[in-house]
This record gives structure tokens, sequence and C-alpha cells, in this order.
């Protein structure tokens, strides 16, 4: 892991650009995360969430600055898929599950992923590989609808398909991009309880808006702003900040 004085972390940005035709998306963000830490991002539109999601997954490359994965790999000098398998996984807002296929070989393709949809369908699953599918599935609450199409399954239940077929690859990184947009607040909470119960397991970023969802999983909460660092803290030290006060959410705090 990469070592700043005694302490160790999985992932390392620092003094990181990025601009897209003149607009500054990203502006000297500095962020650091410990190993197995899940970390909760907030921000208004327009913060720079999802373009720091896209340039830690190589999706674009930074202007200027360092994005470190472990000890000391250079992210900025890899691509997408290269990044991929490190072990950093990218969940995006909107589920992308094969809707068509059974929720068991969701899973199994995401197993078995490059070697492509039909050599894995028509591959025979292996006593291990099953063990390992059902507990992906049983991790998801899904290990009941294995037979059934993925589509389905609710909305919220596709998402805990698509976190799953991410489990399947056993990241150490896992992004995740809004998990609670669309859900019922019962869904909403067992998401929570879902990522409270990968965490240690694997290091995750979660990006959310819900101030509910985010103070039932928050630890510690990173607010950005115009592309930096605002202010970190635990989530009653955010929403009690000013700063947050005058800028995220619009208006200066009465004493």
């Amino acid at each position: 892991m990469i070592m700043a004085g005694s302490k160790k972390f999985v992932l390392t940005l620092e003094d990181v650009n990025k601009s897209f035709e003149g607009f500054k998306a990203i502006s000297n963000l500095t962020f650091y995360m410990d190993e197995g830490e899940l970390r909760v991002i907030i921000g208004p539109n327009g913060a720079g969430k999802s373009s720091m999601l896209d340039l830690i997954t190589g999706r674009t490359k930074p202007d200027s600055g360092k994005i470190e994965f472990g000890f000391d790999t250079d992210l900025t000098r890899l691509n997408e898929a290269e990044i991929t398998r490190l072990g950093i996984g990218r969940k995006f807002q909107t589920p992308s599950v094969y809707i068509d296929h059974t929720v068991f070989d969701n899973i199994w393709l995401s197993l078995e992923g490059r070697r492509g949809v039909w050599s894995t369908l028509f591959s025979r699953v292996t006593p291990e590989r099953r063990d390992r599918i059902y507990e992906v599935l049983k991790t998801v609450a899904l290990e009941e609808m294995a037979e059934s199409k993925a589509g389905a399954l609710s909305h919220g239940q596709k998402q805990w398909l698509e976190i799953g077929m991410l489990l399947a690859l056993n990241p150490k990184l896992l992004l995740v991009d809004e998990p609670a947009a669309g859900m019922t607040d019962e869904e909403t909470y067992k998401t929570g309880e879902l990522l409270l119960s990968l965490e240690g397991k694997h290091s995750i970023v979660v990006i959310e808006h819900d101030m509910t969802f985010v103070r039932q999983i928050a630890r510690k909460v990173t607010v950005l702003h115009h592309g930096t660092v605002l202010c970190e803290g635990t989530v009653d030290e955010v929403q009690n900040s000013e700063q947050v006060m005058e800028i995220y959410l619009g208006r200066k705090k009465r004493h």
C-alpha cells in the first residue's frame, strides 16, 4: 500500500487536475483512502464526483497530478482493462445486467468474463465455481432467485446483482455510483447493510445524494466542490460545517 509517514493507503490522488474544453472538472484534487475503508463522497451536481471515478478507472486521463493504487501502481499509465485486472471494479448508477440470462448465469459470466458469453455459457460449471457463485448470491441476498431471469428482478435486486457481478471478480477496490437511486426505502436499507457487510473485505467508495442512506453507512464523508475536496469528516461534522452549509447547501449556518 502507499505509505505517508506511518499511514497506509489503498488509493492516492495528489494535485490532480482535469479540464474539458476549458471547463475545469477536477482542480488540485488530493484524496487518500485507507485499505478496507468504506468512504462516502457527496457534493452537488458538477462537483466532480463522476469525473473523479473516471480518472481512477482510466476512462479519462488527468492533465496533471498523481493517481496511485496499492504500493506504487501508477494508474495514469494504464488503460481501463488493465485497471480492472488490478482489482478495481466500478458500478454505475444504472444497473447493467444480462436481462435475458438467469441470475446464476450473470454471476457465472462475471467469473469467466474474459472467455466471452457463449463460450462461458456452454462450458462446464465446476463444483468449486458453483460454490463461489452461490457464495456471491448469498452475499447479495439473491440465492433464492438464482434460476430467475435477471430481467424479472426489481430495480433494487438488479442493483444487488450488479454488485454481485463485481464481487465475483473479487475486487480490492469497489467504486459504487449512487446505489440508492430509484430504490424503495426497504431496498435502500438493505443496500446499506450489504455495503456495510463488505467493509474491511474490500475498499469501497460510494457516491451518494441520499443523506439518510449516507448516515446509515458512512464512517467518513468527503465533500467535493468544484472538483476539489471542500471538507472531510463524520456525517455530523460535515452537516454542521459552515462551509458545507454555505456552499453545498446554498445557505449560511445560523448562529
